[in-house]
């Protein structure tokens, strides 16, 4: 699961500076929110995956 984490972490950055390089963007906004969205989604998945069933 960590090496998944890494992974989506490390793709998430690399879309968030290739978008930001076509944007031509003077701040770096896409390389902060991709990987801030990609924890969220995880985190959210964990959550879900080891909650309990009723």
């Amino acid at each position: 699961m960590v090496t998944q984490f890494m992974v989506a972490i490390a793709v998430a950055l690399y879309m968030g500076a290739a978008l930001d390089k076509w944007l031509k963007t003077g701040m770096p906004l896409a390389v902060w929110a991709l990987p801030l969205l990609f924890i969220i989604g995880i985190i959210i998945k964990i959550i879900i995956d080891t909650s309990s069933k009723k």
